[in-house]
């Protein structure tokens, strides 16, 4: 089935398809590529050695020279990573149209998706160009509902939060983190266990004013908030006037997106953003940011009390 579904991308003409077959497979084993677009880089480079390095440890490999040596290395007997989903009209009414002025998005009752493109590309983890090449042909401005569309198969964020629900009762699995490590210099987060082993790699983006970064050393995590909803301070005030702050509701598009993890520094955390594809650039106020889905399921690894580290 999977070589079925890579033949028919390959005749669709969207480039790469084994590049994209092992960033959906490392993304399911826990390293992420961030956002998964078919296009070998440095995030897809890293995400690979860190898994080679943990499938082998204790050995001496050698490692893949290529997406599509790595793809017939480990990834060729694996099952088929896509899925056919069916947009729904209730996925179409739940759209939002977020609007600029900040107290006009205080009323929202929820910052949601704003198009299906956005919605179902978030639900592949994927860029929305991808996205387009997976499925061409596809008007994106009338979308009706019973459309069919292929894109990578993965847990819904609403299944990875409640992966964190830990008292719940048949709740997803997923392994619990006994420490989180973020390094500045590479932009990554690692989670790992109690014996040590690496669970997963996550790109992340940190601030872009190096004074906003944290100190390095040991923190911790001291709340963990599904979908959080977001406080609107202005940047800027003039002199005389009260600040005007807004608070804006919880959904994929909140500025701290689907989840938050936040650390025993006041004002900093780890947390989700509606902007997947800014992943890996810098430009936050001085949290660690990472693709929604990311920020999903780290939140399902953590609870409060985990330990930080934060290197350089």
């Amino acid at each position: 089935m999977m070589l079925a579904a890579l033949a028919l991308f390959a005749a669709l003409g969207f480039s790469d398809s084994k590049t994209l077959a092992v960033q959906i497979h490392l993304d399911r084993a826990g390293f992420s590529c961030s956002t998964i677009d078919g296009q070998w880089g440095a995030k897809s480079e890293n995400a690979l050695r860190a898994y080679e390095a943990e499938r082998t440890k204790g050995l001496n490999p050698v490692f893949a020279a290529s997406p599509e040596q790595a793809y017939n290395r480990y990834f060729i007997s694996a099952s088929d990573p896509f899925r056919v989903v069916e947009v729904t009209r209730a996925d179409i009414d739940s759209l939002v149209k977020i609007p600029d002025d900040p107290a006009e998005r205080a009323k929202l009752p929820r910052m949601g998706y704003e198009s299906i493109k956005e919605m179902f590309a978030e639900r592949g983890h994927l860029s929305q160009i991808a996205l387009s090449k997976m499925n061409p042909g596809v008007d994106w401005e009338n979308v009706k509902p019973g459309l069919k569309l292929v894109i990578p198969n993965f847990p819904s964020i609403e299944e990875e939060l409640a992966a964190g629900e830990r008292g719940k009762p048949n709740r997803p699995k997923r392994p619990e983190a006994a420490l989180v490590k973020i390094s500045i210099s590479s932009s990554q987060i690692r989670a790992f266990d109690a014996e040590g082993k690496l669970l997963a790699l996550f790109p992340c983006s940190i601030a872009a004013d190096k004074a906003k970064v944290p100190p390095h050393g040991e923190l911790k995590i001291t709340t963990c908030i599904p979908w959080p909803n977001f406080t609107y301070t202005p940047d800027f005030t003039p002199p005389g006037k009260k600040v005007q702050r807004h608070i804006w509701p919880e959904g994929e598009n909140c500025p701290v997106g689907v989840a938050w993890l936040g650390l025993n520094l006041p004002g900093y955390g780890i947390h989700g953003t509606p902007r997947p594809e800014s992943i890996g650039f810098t430009g936050s106020h001085g949290c660690f940011r990472l693709a929604n889905w990311n920020a999903a399921r780290l939140y399902a690894m953590c609870r409060s009390g985990t330990k930080v580290v934060i290197e350089p």
